[in-house]
């Protein structure tokens, strides 16, 4: 091969390793846009919206429970959630706020540009003004939730759908109160599954995410962004128990 086609060659690779590099920053961005939607399609109660968002295998992993599914998204999002906080309604109602600002995003997407993988932090304020006269033993009228999310993401006729939600709750209190003086089990664990519960997940998690003031690290899907090697989840910090040891002693 002389010079001339040498060089055209290189040249052609170059331009393919330059044309994925930018496909992959288009995804990221893809990505990214489509999660943000969702958090503004949750903060106003749009939950046709955001079913939409989901693909038609999906999973969304809440409080527990499992929803397989474009049905089971359904289920929570559109009888669970819409019936509870906007009587049947998608969209707002008066005297009813959930923002749900979405941050911190670390989107990563695979080689082949079809799937990939996102952790998000949410900071939910929520509640319900006094004069739409809510039921205290079914919404707290003011509360705070910091949450995070480890999602699964597939590009599907070029288009990015939610493919696993997996929605992590780190700390749920009152705005009066505060997180430092949240009860225990302030929002329950799912505990029944469907069709027993109507609004039920499909199954129930093989493990129990712990909820402040227990407190642990929801495993990373990347890498440490310096040494490259998988990042280790720490032991929880766990209610101390009467007669226990204090760590380290």
């Amino acid at each position: 091969m002389n010079s001339d086609a040498t060089g055209t060659a290189d040249l052609v690779q170059r331009l393919e390793r330059l044309e994925h590099r930018l496909g992959v920053l288009e995804d990221v961005n893809a990505v990214r846009r489509l999660h943000h939607l969702y958090g503004y399609f949750i903060d106003k109660c749009m939950y046709d919206e955001a079913v939409a968002c989901f693909d038609e295998e999906c999973e969304v992993h809440f409080f527990g429970g499992l929803f397989r599914g474009l049905a089971g998204a359904r289920r929570m999002y559109c009888d669970g959630f819409r019936n509870r906080f906007t009587d049947g309604k998608n969209g707002p109602v008066f005297g009813f706020i959930l923002d749900h600002p979405q941050m911190q995003d670390v989107v990563d997407v695979a080689p082949d540009r079809l799937t990939a993988q996102a952790r998000f932090r949410c900071m939910m304020q929520s509640g319900t003004h006094y004069e739409r006269n809510p039921k205290p033993n079914v919404v707290a009228r003011q509360w705070w939730e910091g949450a995070l999310y480890e999602n699964a993401y597939i590009k599907r006729d070029g288009v990015w759908k939610i493919k696993m939600l997996d929605y992590r709750p780190v700390w749920i209190c009152t705005f009066e109160n505060g997180w430092a003086f949240t009860p225990p089990d302030f929002v329950p664990l799912l505990t029944t599954t469907y069709p027993d519960d109507p609004l039920g997940p499909d199954e129930l998690t093989d493990w129990k995410p712990l909820r402040w003031p227990e407190h642990e690290v929801m495993p990373f899907h990347c890498v440490h962004p310096v040494t490259g090697q998988p990042i280790v989840t720490p032991a929880p910090g766990l209610r101390k128990l009467a007669g226990e040891p204090t760590p380290g002693t």
